[in-house]
């Protein structure tokens, strides 16, 4: 149901203060990520419902992403009076979310969902040999299959065909789509929120532009459309960055518009 509601997340370094690192110009600093110590932070999440009519819902995200190179997802905690609440997880993406429900002619209902979880900086050696976990026969199923948004035929088989044309490595395949979106879509401050990640839309309408869900959704149906198990991961921006980029961090701790999907590509060993 349509309801008004003020959303606000808080985020705080516990181990390595994010906030205290330097925010640096591009020109000043080289891009030569390493893996770092492991950090951890604390989101503090709160929903208000402004207008409630009859039985209020709401799903609240939950950290939900376990690398163990790069990602360790901790405890949530809740608070939400008078509601009823479950954690659930979505069979298919494995997304984690609180459920709350309040009884009809609840006047103001508030959850107030507290996480904490650990990440840390890391880097490929594109050029080495890894020995990086196998995907499943599932995982490669869900990474390679195509979606309302992102379909591996039509539009974009043809566009990931011609990108990929001479390429004879996964790696070399990645690498082109890579590429290719770099240098033909830009940012457009303009599009609302995150974009709306309509990869045949951007392509048959000639307009490459859009925001992260746009430019990331783009990369990921080009390589599935290409046979390379791909996804986007969608969450939070939390510490500066180190390189410079204010764009891939928060300017306060109050990250409510913090919202930010990146893509990533499997390759074998890698």
């Amino acid at each position: 149901m349509p309801m008004d509601r003020r959303l606000v997340l808080k985020s705080g370094a516990t181990l390595a203060a994010a906030t205290a690192l330097p925010r640096l110009s591009w020109a000043e600093t080289i891009f030569a990520p390493k893996s770092g110590n492991w950090r951890t932070f604390e989101t503090v999440m709160r929903i208000e419902v402004g207008k409630p009519a009859g039985q209020v819902q709401a799903w609240v995200p939950l950290p939900s992403v376990d690398q163990t190179s790069w990602m360790r997802s901790g405890i949530s905690t809740w608070i939400a009076d008078g509601a009823k609440t479950t954690a659930v997880t979505d069979e298919k993406y494995g997304a984690k979310m609180l459920h709350a429900i309040w009884p009809s002619g609840t006047t103001a209902p508030v959850v107030e969902v507290t996480s904490r979880f650990e990440t840390r900086d890391r880097a490929v050696d594109l050029s080495m040999a890894g020995n990086a976990k196998p995907l499943s026969d599932a995982e490669r199923k869900l990474f390679t299959a195509s979606t309302e948004l992102i379909p591996i035929d039509g539009a974009v088989k043809e566009a990931a065909d011609k990108i990929t044309k001479g390429a004879t490595s996964d790696l070399d395949k990645a690498r082109a789509i890579y590429e290719w979106v770099v240098d033909n879509t830009f940012r457009n401050s303009k599009t609302r929120g995150c974009g709306l990640g309509d990869i045949t839309y951007m392509l048959k309408s000639g307009d490459l532009s859009g925001k992260c869900a746009d430019l990331n959704a783009l990369y990921v149906g080009l390589a599935r459309a290409s046979g390379l198990a791909a996804r986007d991961v969608y969450g939070l921006r939390l510490g500066p960055s180190k390189f410079g980029y204010k764009s891939l961090g928060p300017s306060t701790e109050v990250i409510t518009k913090a919202q930010h999907c990146r893509a990533e590509v499997f390759i074998a060993g890698l």
